[in-house]
């Protein structure tokens, strides 16, 4: 198997430089990428709703309001 730096030599210098410009824009957007932390401070958001939905009826419910946009009010 070839290294990186033997394929990358075979190419013409045009073609060198997107290469680096790509290495360049990878490198930047690992560099950005930040892991956070999971919050709960949504937890027990929808506790008003539990006389009225199940658990599992709630998350079917919940999955209907994110695809039609449907928010109760």
């Amino acid at each position: 198997m070839r290294s990186l730096d033997d394929l990358v030599r075979r190419l013409p210098p045009e073609r060198r430089t997107e290469v680096m410009d790509f290495v360049e824009f990878l490198l930047s957007k690992a560099a950005g990428r930040t892991r956070r932390k999971m919050s709960c401070d949504w937890a027990g958001g929808l506790e008003d709703m539990q006389k009225e939905y199940t658990s599992v009826e709630l998350q079917h419910q919940a999955n209907r309001w994110r695809t039609e946009d449907e928010m109760p009010h």
